[in-house]
C-alpha cells in the first residue's frame, strides 16, 4: 500500500522532468544546406542537416547553439569542397552564423519572419552574399594543414569547369525528440565529418585548420566543422 501511495508522486515527478529535458533539448527548427557544383562531368551536390537549440536553461546569459556537420562534397579525383560551419564577419570568425543562416535566408528572399518562424517555412532559399559560409578545400583530407579558403566565385583551382552553382537552405521537420530517426520522426542531424576528416575532432589540428583559412583568434575551432 506504502508503494501504490508513493507511486502516483514519483510518476508526476518523473513526467515534469522528462519533460523538462525535452522542453530544453528540442531545436526550435533543423535545416538542410546543400551546396551545388557544375563540374565537366556534370552537377555535383553534397548537404548536412543541422538542428537549432535555443537557450532554454535557467541560467542568465545562455545563446543559440546548433548540433551537426560541416557540408563536404566529394568532387572525385581527390577534389573536395567544404562549407564550413563558420562565417567571415568582417575578418572574424562567425560561429553563431551557422544558427541563424536559415532564417537570414528567408529573411533576404523576402519572407517576414522571426526565429521561431523557421521551422514552419517550405521550399529552398538560396544562401549569398554575407550569409553565405566560409568554403574551403582540402588537398589531403588527412591533413589539416592542407586546407585553403576558396573565395566562392572562384573554384577554378578544382578543375577546369568547375564552378559553384549554388548554395541552398530550406526547414526539415525536428521529428518528436528524441525519436528522430528520419522520415514521419525527422530529419536526423548529420554526422559524417569525423569519418571523413578525423583529425577535426583534434582541437590543435582544427585550430590549424581555422587560422589557415584566416581565423586566428579563433575560440574551440573545432566548431567550423563539427557541434555536437
Amino acid at each position: 500500500m506504502k508503494i501504490l501511495k508513493w507511486a502516483g508522486p514519483v510518476v508526476l515527478l518523473a513526467v515534469i522532468v522528462i519533460g523538462d529535458q525535452i522542453r530544453m533539448n528540442r531545436p526550435a527548427h533543423k535545416y538542410r544546406l546543400t551546396l551545388e557544383v557544375e563540374t565537366l562531368e556534370g552537377l555535383k551536390a553534397a548537404s548536412t542537416v543541422v538542428s537549432v537549440h535555443p537557450y532554454r536553461g535557467y541560467q542568465p546569459g545562455g545563446r543559440t547553439t546548433s548540433r551537426g556537420d560541416a557540408v563536404m562534397l566529394d568532387l572525385g579525383e581527390g577534389r573536395n569542397l567544404v562549407a564550413l560551419m563558420l562565417h567571415d564577419d568582417k575578418g572574424h570568425a562567425d560561429f553563431d552564423g551557422a544558427s541563424f543562416v536559415a532564417m537570414r535566408a528567408y529573411q533576404a528572399a523576402g519572407r517576414k519572419i522571426s526565429f521561431r518562424d523557421v521551422g514552419h517555412q517550405t521550399g529552398a532559399v538560396p544562401v549569398t552574399g554575407e550569409l553565405m559560409p566560409v568554403l574551403a578545400s582540402l588537398g589531403n583530407p588527412r591533413d589539416a594543414s592542407s586546407i585553403r579558403r576558396l573565395p566562392p566565385d572562384d573554384l577554378s583551382s578544382l578543375g577546369d569547369g568547375t564552378r559553384l552553382r549554388r548554395v541552398v537552405v530550406e526547414a526539415v521537420p525536428n521529428g518528436v525528440w528524441p525519436l528522430d530517426f528520419g522520415g514521419l520522426l525527422g530529419e536526423p542531424v548529420t554526422r559524417t565529418i569525423a569519418e571523413r576528416l578525423p583529425w577535426t575532432e583534434n582541437e590543435g589540428d582544427a585550430a590549424r585548420a581555422v587560422t589557415a583559412v584566416g581565423f586566428s583568434e579563433a575560440i574551440e575551432p573545432g566548431r567550423a566543422f563539427t557541434r555536437k
